[in-house]
Order: structure tokens, then sequence, then C-alpha cells
């Protein structure tokens, strides 16, 4: 993806299931939890960079200890600043009084996160500001250890407002309508009716107080807390929480929208928001890592035992299409198959549009997460000569060594025609200095382009607003003077907003939707504008549950192909020499290539009412120039 696209976070919880002293005497490390964790954090980096956070808690430490630790930052360097402070109070130790160091009981009992449960979270601001304040884990702190609630996750509610509004109801007067706190106080209202329920049953019998909270530690019910709490939610999310006596648990929404895996074994329960980085910190393999069911929580209790239980009923699985595609990270072994089948599946379209002349274009990739496409779309291409090669030998009525070796000769030209100059930022305040350093931000390969003669393929992951191909990309390829230049998107057009955690929320940020809107202007059919507008708003007013996505009526007068070809317009500068072109990957292939069945931005099919009715809402804000989100 050529335009930076931020996205959703990530999780990382970890428990440890033995006594601190059992690690020390088996790794030698008296934070092996800690050094885990860190690492657990550090390998999800790409999953935000806004803003990073850990959390832990010590059971069974002795009262009047702080049995719950959290340090949370936004600096530029959060993830590696949030890692040196958590480790701040070990190294104090282990400098000044290096006995200490090794007395895990001293550890436990004075030094932050010597713990046995965490909670690490990276942030991608893709709503509210970037203050410390928005920064999770979030912590709703309680003198009862079972009152206490520490909140991270990978989500976004398409319906804040109304889960903002039942809290209200509840009688409470919440001060933030940010949808992580809504989701932490729904949790902790339903956690305190638990607690009540159970204080008020043992109460009956006669315990003293000491006991009541022992028994409640015992006997909470995490999955009819989450139930009760989750009831009315509305989105894509994966919620991870640990109570301060030491329970913990990872939700998933219904549809399976946000990934989560987890991985238990007799020493830990870890889950995070991706797989590799459980294979690579605790040295496991593939097969061992479960993804955690639609709708299902693993929930590990305060003994160590862990459980997955149902707390939603299951929709259809709509995981997302663009975790795959482009925000996970491709050393998951099923990522990258899928990545290098989709460009393996779109090199049909690529030879129909340089007329199959391989030998005169050059092969290349933007920007570096393009790769294993690349990849898959080169493999294919040798696929391709390779049989022309076999045709062409066996056509040959005589040989020679000469023309044998001019048929195998042919092969794809693969180079690496432009690199991201990673030290370039676009800090200069005016508009029009910043965009011309932007048109710097890629260094080209010279001399490897047959002037006017030779085509440029680039793939490319996806194609969202188009801006950077028309401001920067396009104009630094044309320099190199090839006689066409061809953009490869391994995914379909980006037709519809997103709302469950990636910030793709306006339609009119999206190329697909402004070119659709401006081929309606030109072939007269803007009645179909003003229909769309018409349906969005009376749906709107009624207040209806049954949500229809009336946006799609915007794009059927038309074949991919025609949006295709209006974009490698609209993306075109003036000034260019070489001949443009678009294409993307079919919604189809993509269905091929991937596993996932989450593909609303392409296809307009969210997997939530709330989703529909976000689709119809930014169409309104686009029509009535309201530059907002939809939700």
């Amino acid at each position: 993806m050529s335009e930076t696209i931020k996205h959703e976070c990530g999780i990382a919880f970890l428990r440890l299931r033995k006594p601190l002293e059992y690690y020390f005497a088996k790794y030698g490390n008296p934070v092996y939890g800690l050094d885990k964790m860190a690492l657990l954090i550090e390998k999800q980096h790409n999953r935000g960079q806004d803003g990073a956070g850990l959390a832990a808690v010590k059971i069974n430490i002795s009262s009047g200890k702080p049995y719950i630790n959290r340090r949370r930052n936004n600096s530029p360097t959060p993830i590696i600043d949030t890692i040196n402070q958590a480790f701040e109070g070990i190294s104090a130790v282990k400098n000044s009084y290096p006995s200490r160091y090794l007395d895990i009981d001293y550890l436990r009992e004075n030094v932050d996160f010597v713990s046995d449960v965490f909670l690490g979270h990276l942030r991608y601001g893709t709503y509210g500001k970037n203050n410390i304040e928005y920064v999770h884990p979030f912590i709703r702190h309680n003198n009862w250890r079972t009152r206490s609630l520490i909140l991270a996750g990978n989500f976004n509610m398409t319906n804040s407002d109304e889960l903002f509004q039942c809290l209200i109801k509840k009688g409470q007067h919440p001060v933030e309508t940010a949808d992580t706190v809504t989701i932490l106080e729904q949790i902790g209202y339903y956690l305190d009716e638990e607690n009540d329920k159970l204080y008020q049953h043992y109460k009956s019998m006669g315990m003293d107080r000491p006991e009541i909270s022992k028994r409640i530690s015992e006997e909470l019910d995490i999955a009819k807390i989450l139930k009760d709490a989750s009831l009315n939610w509305d989105g894509g999310y994966v919620i991870s929480g640990v109570f301060g006596h030491g329970d913990a648990f990872v939700l998933r929404d219904p549809a399976g929208i946000r990934p989560a895996y987890y991985y238990a074994n007799d020493e830990v329960v870890v889950a995070t928001s991706e797989r590799p980085v459980i294979q690579t910190t605790f040295n496991v393999n593939f097969e061992d890592i479960s993804e955690i069911k639609r709708g299902e929580a693993l929930i590990v209790k305060k003994d160590g035992s862990f459980k997955l239980e149902k707390i939603k009923e299951p929709l259809e699985e709509k995981n997302c299409s663009f975790e795959r595609i482009y925000f996970s990270r491709g050393t998951d072994s099923e990522i990258y198959k899928e990545r290098k089948e989709l460009g393996k599946l779109i090199v049909p379209q690529i030879l129909e549009v340089i007329n199959y002349d391989i030998e005169n274009t050059v092969f290349s990739f933007i920007p570096n997460t393009a790769l294993v496409a690349f990849m898959g779309m080169h493999e294919e291409l040798l696929n391709v000569t390779n049989k022309v090669k076999r045709d062409k030998i066996l056509a040959l009525q005589s040989t020679s060594a000469e023309e044998v070796d001019k048929i195998l000769n042919l092969r794809p030209r693969a180079e690496i025609m432009a690199v991201k100059d990673m030290k370039m930022r676009t800090f200069i305040s005016t508009d029009k200095d910043r965009e011309e350093l932007v048109n710097h931000i890629y260094d080209v390969t010279y001399g490897v382009i047959n002037n006017n003669v030779d085509n440029l393929v680039i793939i490319d992951d996806s194609i969202v607003r188009g801006t950077t191909l028309k401001r920067s990309i396009i104009k630094i390829l044309d320099r190199l003077n090839p006689k066409s230049i061809l953009i490869a998107s391994s995914a379909p057009q980006i037709r519809y907003p997103d709302c469950y955690g990636i910030d793709m929320a306006k339609l009119a940020d999206f190329i697909a939707f402004r070119a659709a809107i401006e081929l309606l202007k030109e072939t007269k059919q803007t009645n179909v504008i003003d229909l769309v507008y018409k349906l969005c708003k009376e749906q709107a007013e009624s207040n209806s549950t049954d949500v229809v996505n009336f946006v799609k009526k915007i794009y059927e007068p038309f074949t991919p192909q025609q949006i295709s070809d209006k974009i490698a317009e609209m993306i075109t500068p003036k000034d260019i020499k070489a001949k443009i072109s678009v294409v993307f990957q079919s919604i189809e292939n993509m269905k091929i290539a991937l596993k996932t069945k989450g593909d609303w931005y392409f296809t307009g099919d969210y997997p939530t009412k709330g989703g529909n009715r976000v689709a119809c809402q930014s169409f309104i804000n686009y029509i009535e120039g309201r530059n907002e989100r939809a939700y």
C-alpha cells in the first residue's frame, strides 16, 4: 500500500501458570515473564506506533503492596520506551543490590512487573487523539481486587453512542465517550453486579469479609459478565482484560473480524493478534497455535486453569481480508502463501494490458510490503515464459545452439525500480513545499528501462486514495522514460468505508468512489446520486433495524474495468509522457487466494448492521460536505 493507512491495533496477553520460582529454577531468569512479554510486544510493532502500554498483576501479594503496575507511552519510540520503563525497577535492583536480584520473594513483593499476569497493547490512533490518556491498557481501580479491571483491545464499535447511552440509563455518569472507556465501564458495571451478588450470598451464610473476598475471587463468573456486557456490541473486536485478583480473558467478536491466536502448555497461556510472534517467542510449531473462535472468550482463572467459552452466537465468518493482504506480518505461513497467490492470479490481466510483450517489460513493486505479491507474480510469469519457450522449441524445424539460446533467454525482467527513502520526512510546513518533498520520498533505479521501448509494471498491495501515485510515484517513474506504466493492485478496488478499526472511514477518500461519481456525472446519471442520498436519508431518519447498504447502487452502472480506466485517468499527472494503466485484482480471484471472507471494503457486504449504517452515513456526509467520520 503506497499510501500510509493506519489500522487495527495489537494485543499481547501472557499468564504464567507456575510459581515465579519455577521459571527462575528452570531458566535462571527472575523476570522470565517480563522478558517474554517484551518480545511479544516488539514482534508486533507493525500493528501500532502511536502508543504502547504494558500492565501486570501480581497474584497473592501481601496486603498493602501494589498489585497492579502499568506503563504507557506515546513518545516517538513508544514500544522501546515502554519496555525500558517496565524494566527500570528490576535493573535498579540488579545494579545496586545484586543479591536481591536473585531473591524471588523480595522481587515479587517490591519490584514492579515481577508478576504473574501481563497485558500489552500497541496503538494506531484511528480514532481520537494520540494523547497518553488514549493509550491502552485502561484501568478501573477499586480497593477490592475482584472489582479492579485492566482492559486493552484491538477494536472499534460502530454504535459507541448507543452504548454510551446505555451507561447513562444504568445511572452512571461517564466522563468520556470513547468506545474504550465505554466498554471498560460496561464490563465494570456487570463486574460490580456479580461481586454484589456473591457478596450478599456469602454474607447471608454468615461468612466474614476476608473469607467472602476469597470466595468471590474463586467463583467470579467471567463468562456471565462478558455475556451481559457485550449484549449490544456492534463492531470488530478482540478485547482482553485482567482482573485485580488474577482472572483474565481474551474475547473475540462473533464475526471473527479482528484476529486472535492463543497457545497454552503447562507453563504459560499466551494470546496475541498475530500467530508468528507466539511461534518466535516460545519456539513452537504452527500447528500448536489455535485461533480463538468467533464469539468465544479464552478465560484464564486465578489458579491458572483456562477454558474457551462461547460468549456470543457466532455470525457468518468475516475475518478481515486486509489482515491477509497488507497489515499482518508476512512471516505467517498462511498469509505468505496467500499474498503470493494474489500476485499470481493478477498476471493474466497484466499480460493482456502489455499485449503479452514480456521481452520489453520490466516488472517491479511498490512499496516493500508488496514484495511477496511480486514474488508470486514473478513465479507465474516464469511459468508463462517456460510454456512459451517449450512451444517455440517444439516448433523448431531445425535447431542450432544459437536458436535454442535465444529462446531460453526469454524471461521476465524483474528489477527493484523504486526504493523509499526512510530518512525523508514531510516536515515542511507549507502545503506547496510539503508536496514537493513528497515527490522525492522514493529513489528510482536509472539505466534499466530502455527509453520509450519498455513497459514498466509495478505491483502494489492496494490502491486506496491514489494521491501518492499521482503526486509522487507516477511522476518519478515517468522520469525513467518507459513507453507505458501499469500499476497493478493485488487487492480489488476499495469502494466502501471501514468501521471496525482501519482508518478508511470516508467515502470521498477512495479513488474508486470518486471515479464512479465522475462517471455518473459524465454519463448524465446524476439521478443515481440523488436516489442514493434520498434512500440513505430516509433510512437514517426511520431508525429501522433492517439497514441496507444503498451505496452499492453508485457502482452498479459500471463494470470494474470502466472504473479502473477512470482511476488511471484521474491519477495521471499533467505532462506525463508514458501511457498510464491500472488493473485491480478481481473479487473472484481474491476469494480464491484468501481464506478470509471479510471483504466489505470491496463488496459492501458488511458483517454487522452497523457497517451498513456507517456506509450510508458516510455517503450522507459526502453529499452534505461534512468531512467527518460516520461513526
